[in-house]
């Protein structure tokens, strides 16, 4: 079930002016929780597989404002929004929102655009998100580009330690507690000082970030209810691919930032081995916004991947 939806009055995540190319609807999950989704087809006309865009959480995009023109060059690419993010609706079922659920919200999508074969892209916890998917829905899949995440346990990685296990549980205690004093401060948190804070605490690459590149997902973040935000980030936190990593039969290729604190490259390294077969970039300086830092090299990178996979 789905239903077409008006193009958004700002310019798309891919970057410029609205793209006449691009469809824009919303699918119906299969507990009812409205998915948008937005396509655009293979600027070539013909495509071998279709690339499915997966974001990391409080995402909705801006991450692939480089990806989304290139690999539309030559294959259908397709990015969906999580429930409670960006234009999605909020969670029919508030439990639901684990990285099992957000795969089967990709399997509905998959599904709604004919369900071909296709290479999944993940970044952030949109990694978890494609190995999950691979593991419950294989079908098609021919290929995973894991970009700047983890095979799961995200909250005991954050700059190398579990700080963000031992801060959440207080954390969560407070919203709970006071939710509407939560909500007003999370909903006002300034763009520009959020991202000063990003460059001062090196979360960012000062001499590669671009501001109007950032500002976006800052801007959008603070949409995203902050109650369910904490849940979802502790279901990520509980979610592991470790023990099926080495029974992944497709191509696989990971893209590592060499500095990033929110899932460190020693992560990437350590599922590259796990994986059989897989691909490693890591990009020199890069953080945890690498493929917006250097979109040339990831860039590059990612397509001739994408173009081999298609190949075959």
């Amino acid at each position: 079930m789905s239903e077409s939806v008006r193009p958004p009055s700002i310019a798309p995540p891919s970057g410029g002016a609205p793209d006449p190319s691009e469809t824009h609807e919303t699918v119906a999950a299969e507990d009812g929780t409205r998915l948008f989704v937005r396509k655009k087809p293979a600027r070539s006309g013909t495509a071998r597989v279709s690339a499915f865009f997966c974001d990391g959480i409080l995402c909705d995009g801006f991450i692939w404002k480089y990806l989304w023109g290139e690999l539309a060059e030559f294959c259908d690419v397709t990015h969906w929004h999580y429930r409670g993010h960006g234009r999605s609706g909020a969670p029919a079922d508030p439990t639901k929102i684990d990285i099992a659920q957000h795969a089967r919200d990709l399997h509905a999508v998959r599904k709604h655009v004919g369900d071909p074969p296709c290479v999944l892209l993940g970044h952030s916890m949109g990694t978890q998100v494609c190995l999950e998917e691979w593991r419950l829905f294989p079908e098609h899949v021919k290929g995973i580009v894991l970009l700047c995440g983890s095979y799961g346990k995200v909250t005991q990685s954050f700059r190398g330690m579990p700080i963000l296990d031992a801060i959440l549980p207080k954390l969560m205690s407070v919203v709970d507690k006071q939710p509407d004093l939560v909500r007003a401060i999370w909903s006002r948190i300034p763009p520009e000082m959020a991202f000063r804070a990003a460059m001062l605490a090196g979360d960012v690459d000062p001499d590669n970030v671009r501001r109007e590149d950032m500002l976006p997902f800052l801007k959008h973040m603070t949409h995203v209810d902050f109650s369910m935000f904490l849940k979802m980030l502790r279901a990520a936190g509980d979610h592991s691919a470790e023990e099926y990593l080495a029974q992944i039969d497709v191509p696989v290729l990971i893209v590592a930032g060499e500095k990033d604190t929110f899932t460190p490259g020693s992560l990437s390294t350590w599922m590259a081995e796990q994986i059989p077969g897989s691909e490693l970039l890591v990009v020199p300086a890069g953080t945890h916004v690498a493929p917006i830092e250097q979109p040339e090299l990831v860039g590059a990178r990612i397509k001739a991947f994408v173009e081999r996979v298609s190949a075959v």
